[in-house]
C-alpha cells in the first residue's frame, strides 16, 4: 500500500475543516483547536482567488462564511483577507462568538506553514487550480499529505500532474470503488489510493466489513465521513477503517485512542 500518512498512528483522526463544530470552519482557530483535541489530520478545501492565491474554503463563493458577497474566483486574495472568516459562526448557543475577532480566510501556504506536524487532506474545488497547487506543495513540501477532488475533472488533472503525494478519490471513483467491494474485488487502477466515504449514501449502506477487507486486499486506505458520535465512531473503528473524520474530533479522541 502507498505509505498514506507515513508517519501519523492510526486510526487516523481527521478535523473535518478543522474542529468546525466549535470554531469556524477552515479558519485557524479552527485547525488550532482540532490538533489541541487530538486530530492528527486538518481536513481542508481550496479554491483559486482572482490574483493566484489558493485559499482555504469550501464554498465557491464567501457569502456563507463570511462578512462579504461574491465568488473567490473573482476576488483578489487582499480583498478575501479583508473579510471576517468568523462572522457567520454561532455556538451552540446561537451567539456569534467569533464576529469581530479577527478570523481570516487563510492561504493554504499559511495553514501548512503553521501546522508542520500535522497531516493534511486537501479537497481542490474548482478548476484550473492544480497547477498552481501542485506547485505550491512541491515547494512546502508536507509530509503527510492526501490531495483529492469530488470532480472528475479535477481529479483527471490531478492524475495527470503527476503528484509526489497520495491521492483520494473522485465521485465516480468512489462509486466504481463500492461496486468492486459487491464484487469482492477493488478496481487495480485505484491501488494506493483512499476512499474517503460517508457510512451511507441515501437508504444504502456503504461502509461494511466486506467493503472494508475488499479495500485493504486492493490496497485502498477507507476514511469515512462525517461521525461526530462516538457510539458511531466506535462501530465503524471496529470494521478496521483506516481514519475517520469529524467536526468535533475532541468527541472522538478517546474512542479512536482505544483501538
Amino acid at each position: 500500500m502507498f505509505p498514506i500518512y507515513p508517519s501519523l498512528p492510526r486510526p487516523l483522526l481527521f478535523g473535518h475543516r478543522g474542529a468546525s463544530m466549535h470554531a469556524p470552519e477552515n479558519t485557524m482557530d479552527a485547525f488550532e483547536l482540532a490538533l489541541r483535541q487530538g486530530a492528527n489530520v486538518l481536513e481542508l478545501d481550496v479554491h483559486l482567488t482572482r490574483d493566484g492565491e489558493v485559499v482555504v474554503m469550501h464554498d465557491a463563493t464567501v457569502d456563507r462564511t463570511t462578512n462579504g458577497k461574491g465568488a473567490v474566483r473573482d476576488m483578489s486574495y487582499a480583498e478575501i483577507a479583508a473579510l471576517d472568516a468568523g462572522y457567520t459562526f454561532v455556538n451552540r448557543s446561537g451567539h456569534p462568538v467569533f464576529r469581530g475577532r479577527g478570523a481570516e480566510v487563510p492561504r493554504l501556504r499559511d495553514v501548512l506553514q503553521a501546522f508542520p506536524r500535522a497531516g493534511f487532506n486537501i479537497e481542490l474545488k474548482a478548476s484550473g487550480m492544480v497547477q498552481p497547487t501542485l506547485r505550491l506543495l512541491d515547494r512546502l513540501k508536507p509530509e503527510n499529505l492526501v490531495l483529492t477532488a469530488g470532480a472528475d475533472a479535477i481529479m483527471r488533472e490531478l492524475e495527470e500532474g503527476k503528484p509526489s503525494f497520495a491521492l483520494g478519490m473522485s465521485g465516480s471513483q468512489c462509486r466504481a470503488m463500492v461496486d468492486g467491494a459487491k464484487k469482492g474485488k477493488a478496481p487495480a487502477e485505484l491501488r494506493g489510493r483512499a476512499a474517503q466515504v460517508p457510512p451511507r449514501y441515501w437508504l444504502k449502506r456503504i461502509v461494511t466489513k466486506r467493503f472494508v477487507d475488499v479495500a485493504h486486499d486492493g490496497g485502498v486506505e477507507v476514511h469515512v465521513w462525517t461521525i461526530n458520535d462516538p457510539r458511531k465512531a466506535a462501530t465503524l473503528l471496529a470494521l478496521g477503517i483506516d481514519g475517520i473524520m469529524s467536526d468535533d474530533p475532541g468527541a472522538l479522541v478517546d474512542v479512536v485512542r482505544q483501538r
